[in-house]
């Protein structure tokens, strides 16, 4: 059937259903297919906390959320335009944020009486007017997949009813004109040593191609055009992968082997996954007993000459503080790896927050100040990861890389950039004496950074431990006035960078009163207000930092130049208080603690308040 197509210039769709019907397959290849048409996009991946909750219940929802357009966008969306439910419990999950009159696909098969029961409805949504302010389809998406798989031997019927969510993508993938063949050639090769397999999934998702074109489910299939691009090859990558690809980079930059120890630990396992594919780079991958071995596994491989880097979450940053402090007083190279979520404790493990700010930055026994920086966005966390490690190397310092379970697991376009392009990191070792015939470990550079001398050099033994130093020498040392001074040279390291540390950038409207002021995740979304904002011709300003501990040389002068400052965050208000201490300024706080990341009307509304 031929149809014309209805062409808009952006697009949310929403995957939800049980945490067993595949729906991050399903977001994932249409993510594949977006890429491929050339659309700028935006994901949000989101999972149930617990490994398998009851099937069937609104606990064990999981949903995939993209957003693409053929222009640039920040953020994953706000309300999906199209919602497709697999079940009651994802209806009941997510249909509060489907758009007013929003097009709402349901398989139709799954709202049995148990099923209902199951999802808290006392009746049946389709029925009793739940969703009669929706454009919904009724699509019976098991019957169709197990009629279209009917004929293929050696299938089971379990395993014919398990595809319908490749019934879904088709379906999908015809209303936004999504191609077909690169989603088919994916199924023909990941289930080539499994025909029967195989030959199912094509079948469903070309059923639910077909029945999209011929039962026309929509009265015009949507067409989103490609986005314009600046040139250069580009990949589809998530924060994960750029995370670990930013760890390679570096590696490469400074000649150091990267040695990577974890302990898994939701939702920085990824970054084990990723780095241990790469051992033909010489990358040594190591998951540990637990979170103390771990970092201690890496702060060694420092010790011993390699880029050692660990990665955790919030419970795991507890465990590691003591070696954490141990690496500052050694003054070694150390990378550590927050991927943050919502706490404390186990908390919500698989939803997303900011709230290891604060802990990052003071959460270790005496005086011990290190480096923070955060990334914010999914591909920015590749340069936020070289970033990490050459200023661990070059300063002889641990480091704290912030990331969080939305930047870890959401996906966006990445321009692959040159080596060539990317910062100088020199290990600069030690290789002989430097006082005279003498080898001091302790005597510093122009930075504040000592010589980094690797076990066995000849005539480079020194003294290492968690003892405090002599200056210069490194031996044991009580006196009161050299731990005062050693105090002291380990604080200013922090100072000679932050006089390395370019400006923070302020992107400002002629007349701006008001200031929004960002870390992190958030990046986005204040783009994405901003944008509102400036379309309803109100002027603003905004900027974000990258560098916490310490922050750029101006942003005291940047935070006391607008009359108002807002800062929002995914805590209670952690930056807030940073400000507030630093500057004196009376910033205010727009503050979201619910496992989400803020939406863009919710952060242009705060915005409007403020400033009308």
């Amino acid at each position: 059937m031929t149809t014309t197509s209805k062409k808009l210039e952006t697009v949310i769709v929403r995957f939800a259903g049980d945490s067993g019907d595949g729906m991050q397959l399903v977001g994932d290849r249409f993510t594949a297919a977006t890429a491929h048409v050339g659309n700028d996009l935006s994901t949000l991946p989101d999972f149930p906390a617990e490994i398998r909750a009851p099937a069937g219940t609104p606990g064990g929802v999981s949903a995939f959320q993209i957003h693409f357009a053929s222009r640039d966008i920040l953020t994953p969306g706000d309300h999906p335009n199209t919602l497709v439910a697999m079940n009651p419990a994802a209806l009941k999950a997510h249909l509060d944020a489907l758009e007013a009159g929003g097009t709402l696909l349901v398989n139709e098969d799954a709202f049995t009486p148990a099923n209902l029961r199951k999802a808290g409805y006392e009746a049946n949504p389709l029925e009793d007017g739940t969703v009669e302010d929706y454009q919904t389809f009724e699509v019976p998406m098991t019957t169709l997949t197990t009629r279209a798989t009917d004929d293929i031997e050696g299938l089971k019927p379990a395993e014919a009813q398990r595809t319908k969510n490749l019934f879904a993508l088709g379906l999908i993938s015809w209303m936004y004109g999504r191609p077909g063949k690169a989603t088919i050639s994916w199924l023909e090769a990941k289930f080539a040593s499994k025909p029967a397999i195989k030959e199912a999934n094509v079948a469903a998702f070309k059923a639910g191609y077909n029945f999209g074109d011929t039962a026309e489910i929509a009265a015009t299939p949507i067409e989103v055009g490609p986005a314009p691009l600046d040139a250069g090859e580009y990949r589809n990558i998530n924060g994960a992968n750029a995370t670990a690809m930013g760890l390679l980079a570096a590696s490469v930059k400074s000649g150091l082997q990267l040695f990577f120890a974890t302990y898994p630990i939701t939702p920085a396992s990824e970054l084990l996954h990723h780095l241990a594919r790469h051992n033909r780079f010489g990358v040594r991958t190591v998951q540990a007993e637990d979170e103390i071995a771990a970092v201690n596994m890496a702060l060694g491989a420092s010790f011993g000459g390699k880029l050692g880097v660990t990665a955790t979450s919030g419970p795991g940053m507890d465990l590691k503080a003591e070696t954490i402090a141990l690496a500052q007083v050694l003054e070694l190279p150390l990378v550590v790896i927050d991927v943050q979520r919502a706490g404390p404790s186990t908390g919500l493990p698989t939803k997303t927050e900011q709230s290891d700010l604060l802990m990052a930055i003071h959460g270790r026994h005496g005086e011990s100040p290190l480096p923070v920086i955060a990334a914010s966005t999914p591909s920015g966390c590749f340069d936020a990861a070289v970033e990490a490690a050459r200023i661990a190397v070059r300063h002889r310092t641990p480091v704290i890389l912030l990331s969080d379970t939305f930047l870890t697991n959401s996906s966006e376009p990445w321009r692959l950039p040159s080596m060539d392009d990317l910062p100088e990191i020199d290990p600069d070792f030690a290789i002989g004496p430097n006082a005279g015939d003498e080898f001091l470990p302790y005597l510093r550079d122009e930075r504040g950074a000592r010589p980094w001398a690797i076990p066995g050099t000849p005539g480079l033994q020194h003294r290492l431990g968690g003892l405090e130093k002599e200056h210069g020498s490194g031996k044991v040392s009580y006196d009161p006035a050299n731990h005062a001074l050693m105090t002291k040279l380990r604080a200013e390291k922090l100072e000679k960078l932050a006089e390395e540390l370019p400006p923070l950038v302020v992107d400002a409207d002629e007349g701006a009163e008001l200031l929004v002021l960002g870390w992190g995740s958030t990046s986005g979304v204040i783009g994405a207000a901003a944008r509102r904002i400036r379309g309803r011709g109100l002027p603003i300003a905004i900027a974000h930092l990258r560098n916490l501990e310490p922050m750029p040389l101006n942003t005291g002068d940047v935070v006391r130049s607008f009359d108002k400052v807002l800062i929002p965050e995914l805590n209670t208000g952690q930056l807030l208080s940073l400000v507030r201490d630093k500057f004196l300024v009376d910033a205010i706080g727009h503050n979201k603690v619910e496992g989400l990341p803020i939406l863009a009307e919710e952060l242009e509304q705060a915005i409007l308040e403020l400033i009308e």
